[in-house]
């Protein structure tokens, strides 16, 4: 890699020779590959945007000229051209690199972007600021072609106005807006992108308006005899009609023609520019080429393994999940599954498999797949909307308007609740438990392992009814949690070996550092029980009563600390005219810092030895 290593900024990347530049992008897909490889991380995306950001790069100047990235994980060849390739060993690790844009961790780091369909508005705000300052440099959206399938994006596209330092590429690694690149669209973009275009449609303008009378006129005709010929080539002038300046599709892996590209259009651009870049998603990367899904987002893995994307490595929440929902979905023909761009990380490949025509991947769009999945239920069928937890906070307006007020049946599967490692702030599944519990009518459970999983989707399915939801961590099981086994009972208490004046209180995968810490303090003679919550909205009954008796209650969970769980069953305590000492240990309301679970949780308080001291604290 002796190019890459003399790229440690744009400015290097400009002085390196042009024909150099084929070489560079193949040593950065190398550097990509082994890297995530051993730290996971976003790959295919990643490997589908090399050429385009080596070109970007080489042609604007960052960061007065600003980068946006839609989803922010398409940025690792953008963090390494400026200068971070040395911090790639720790991608995603406590106290490394961010696997998302970070303004805090760099000037070129403009917006952060762990969602989706964001790029364009904050484009929009960005380049009229620039305007109104006076400020020279372009904005320069960067959006998957992913990310069209969110509303928000035509909610910015309608607002673009006529601001001429604004630049939106697609990088279509589907082809999902057009398919038209035959050789005469390919021809008719390669000369209106030329210089010697724009000085010639220039001077011609001009001259036209010069003509007394009939000048304006003739301009005008030949604009609308120029959309019909666009509209015959392209199929769609939506861009264009709604103010863009429109180039594409080009080869989003022709460095050069790419640089060639940006070149002319930032010198000559006279409007919002719309570039459609076609990519291979994965690119130089065989498996990743052969299944772009699976390695979108990827722990480390062994790169001499072959992987099958429709058998997980290993089980997980999510597997068990969609295994068991395909199982009951054998025998209810009404049971249909909703995910947005999520199969695979839901599991849902497998209610997929068996049942494709009850499964529906409605793309990056978590506000439509809520009011979808709720016109499915007034429809008479039974739907599972099955979202990450930080992605469901999106459609808080749906599950309030669409769902909640009118009572329908749809079962909510929020995957990766609680704390999240690796993705940081933008990732953490730490809101879900507060905003649903303001939801009078919304049932919640939460699942410590997989058998309280099976046992509580299937009581949720077709023993309750309204709105209500489901929700479960990242990854596996903890063994501790296993042989727990379930009962079935809203809540479980664990009883110390002697009887005891305190209780921990917690819920999911905060169990098993209860029960750890618990186990701590009776070594040191302190006696504490452990009262585990299945359902966490509305607080179960007898659960108040139950812990009416303690003296200290310790309540401890993964989620944040106002409006959480811990607060709405304090104030249950408090009006029963409770009066012991309370500790809520939670999650603040601040970022989180990407790192590994067993670190945010000894970060937060929340690992055993956390909650042992604070046992400790207020029973001695």
């Amino acid at each position: 890699m002796q190019l890459l290593k003399r790229i440690d900024s744009p400015q290097a990347l400009k002085a390196l020779d042009a024909a150099k530049l084929p070489a560079l992008c193949a040593e950065i897909r190398e550097f990509l590959v082994e890297n995530v490889s051993r730290t996971g991380g976003h790959l295919s995306s990643n490997l589908g945007t090399v050429e385009l950001t080596v070109a970007l790069h080489r042609v604007f100047d960052s960061p007065q000229d600003e980068f946006i990235w839609d989803v922010g994980h398409q940025c690792y060849t953008h963090k390494i051209l400026t200068g971070r390739a040395g911090g790639f060993a720790a991608l995603r690790q406590q106290g490394g690199l961010s696997g998302f844009p970070c303004p805090a961790e760099s000037e070129h780091d403009i917006f952060v972007a762990g969602h989706g369909n964001t790029s364009i508005s904050a484009a929009i705000g960005l380049a009229q600021a620039k305007r109104i300052r006076g400020e020279k440099g372009k904005v320069i959206a960067i959006v998957g072609d992913g990310a069209f399938t969110g509303g928000m994006i035509y909610e910015g596209m309608n607002n673009i106005r006529t601001l001429s330092n604004l630049i939106v590429i697609l990088n279509d690694n589907k082809m999902s807006i057009s398919k038209n690149i035959g050789s005469m669209a390919q021809y008719l973009t390669k000369l209106r992108t030329n210089p010697g275009y724009f000085k010639a449609k220039r001077d011609v303008q001009s001259a036209l308006d010069a003509v007394p009378f009939v000048g304006v006129p003739i301009r005008q005709g030949l604009q609308a005899a120029k959309s019909a010929v666009r509209r015959m080539m392209y199929h769609s002038t939506m861009f264009e009609e709604m103010g863009f300046q429109y180039a594409g599709p080009v080869d989003g892996h022709d460095v050069t023609s790419l640089c060639e590209l940006f070149s002319a259009f930032r010198d000559e651009q006279v409007a919002p520019l719309f570039l459609h870049v076609c990519t291979q998603k994965g690119k130089g990367y065989p498996p990743a080429e052969e299944n772009p899904g699976e390695f979108h987002g990827v722990s480390a893995f062994d790169l001499k393994a072959k992987l099958d994307p429709d058998v997980s490595k290993e089980d997980s929440f999510s597997t068990v999940f969609g295994q068991r929902l395909a199982e009951l979905g054998e025998k209810d023909t009404a049971l249909c599954a909703v995910t947005a761009a999520m199969k695979y990380g839901t599991g849902l490949q497998y209610f997929y498999k068996r049942h494709k025509n009850r499964f529906f991947d409605v793309g990056m769009a978590e506000q439509h797949a809520v009011t979808f999945g709720a016109g499915l239920a007034r429809g008479g069928l039974r739907p599972v909307v099955a979202i990450y937890s930080t992605f469901l906070q999106r459609s808080y307006d749906q599950l309030i308007h669409d769902v909640h007020l009118q009572g329908l049946d749809v079962l909510f599967a929020i995957d990766r609740a609680g704390l999240v490692p690796g993705d940081g702030e933008t990732h953490q599944g730490i809101y879900d438990a507060a905003y649903l519990s303001q939801l009078e009518h919304m049932r919640v459970v939460s699942p410590a392992n997989y058998a309280e999983l099976r046992f509580w989707l299937e009581k949720a399915l077709y023993q309750w009814s309204g709105p209500r939801a489901i929700r479960y961590p990242r990854g596996k099981e903890e063994m501790a949690l296993a042989a727990l086994g379930c009962t079935g009972k809203d809540f479980d208490v664990y009883r110390a070996a002697k009887p005891a004046d305190a209780v921990i209180v917690c819920y999911s995968g905060e169990t098993a550092q209860a029960l750890r810490a618990a186990e701590l303090a009776g070594q040191q003679g302190l006696w504490v029980d452990v009262c585990k919550m299945c359902v966490i909205h509305p607080l179960p009954g007898g659960l108040v009563d139950a812990l009416a008796g303690y003296r200290t209650i310790l309540f401890a969970e993964e989620g944040i600390a106002a409006g959480g769980i811990g607060e709405h069953l304090c104030a249950a305590l408090l009006c029963r005219g409770w009066h012991g000492h309370w500790r809520h240990v939670a999650v603040p309301n601040t970022g989180i810092d990407h790192a590994t679970v067993p670190q945010l949780r000894q970060a937060l308080g929340l690992d055993a030895l956390g909650l042992l001291q604070v046992l400790k604290e207020e029973c001695l």
